[in-house]
């Protein structure tokens, strides 16, 4: 198919290499996976079992092109000390699984604020540069990459926040990855988002959303000018597969109709497809 696949949506029922087994049983090939207890979680794989999960995806023509943590029980911004050291050891146990499985690249947020009563930007911005302090050379020296998501409920959920703290850091290391429906859902328009991005883009995320809830639903459910998005990618020079973030009751379902709406809007498929 024209698209990667985030395994949200099965990160209850499945483990990570059962949910690659699951998908590419469907003609998947390309994934991000979810760390998620029960699904993928570093503390759980020894270095057998990370071999056998990389052995895998060698044999069965897969790709990992990322993994992600959900960033909504942890918080590299959190007023509390330990509760970013915390983070931040989850964070590093996350790129050496990373390293481990040859995966380009993890998804990290920029850490939540108060919503009722936020701290200091100034002071948010301290504990998320020291965050990437931390977590850019460890993901050079194990062989990734930090790919830094515009999350609705991070302290800088849109893309001119995102890049011009990025670009105050200065580290040319970090990646963004830019997710179309937290965009649309904080009522960013995502072409201005995507040349924003430009520089430093390394990975889009699909799904729809309304506004009026924060959602990751299938195609057509939400708002999301999804038929504007290919030109888009094109004028950004995106190449790499778009990632669909799809969560759903029916997950299989909801993939596959997310597909071929978007081949309806005209998308494009990848050569051979029907």
């Amino acid at each position: 198919m024209a698209f990667a696949i985030n395994t949200y949506s099965y990160t209850a029922s499945h483990s990570a290499e059962a949910c690659m087994r699951h998908l590419a049983g469907q003609g998947y090939r390309d994934f991000e996976l979810m760390i998620y207890p029960g699904h993928l979680w570093p503390s759980a794989l020894d270095a057998t079992a990370r071999r056998e999960l990389r052995g895998l995806v060698e044999r069965e023509g897969l790709r990992i092109v990322s993994l992600n943590m959900p960033n909504i029980d942890m918080n590299i911004a959190a007023a509390a000390e330990e509760m970013r050291r915390h983070t931040l050891g989850l964070l590093h146990a996350i790129l050496a699984l990373a390293g481990d499985l040859e995966v380009p690249g993890v998804v990290v947020g920029p850490g939540k604020a108060n919503p009722l009563m936020p701290a200091p930007r100034e002071v948010l911005l301290g504990h998320f540069f020291r965050a990437l302090d931390e977590l850019a050379p460890h993901a050079e020296r194990v062989g990734t990459q930090l790919y830094v998501e515009n999350m609705p409920f991070a302290f800088l959920p849109d893309a001119e926040g995102l890049m011009a703290a990025l670009e105050r850091y200065g580290d040319a290391r970090l990646a963004v990855i830019y997710d179309v429906a937290n965009a649309v859902f904080i009522g960013e328009d995502p072409g201005a988002g995507l040349r924003r991005v430009r520089e430093r883009l390394k990975l889009v995320h699909l799904s729809d959303t309304p506004r009026e809830a924060y959602r990751h639903s299938a195609v057509g459910e939400g708002v999301v000018p999804l038929a504007a998005i290919p030109p888009l990618l094109d004028e950004v020079g995106y190449r790499d597969l778009p990632m669909l973030e799809i969560i759903a009751p029916d997950p299989d379902a909801a993939i596959r109709a997310s597909i071929e709406r978007l081949h309806a809007l005209g998308w494009p498929r990848r050569a051979g497809e029907a």
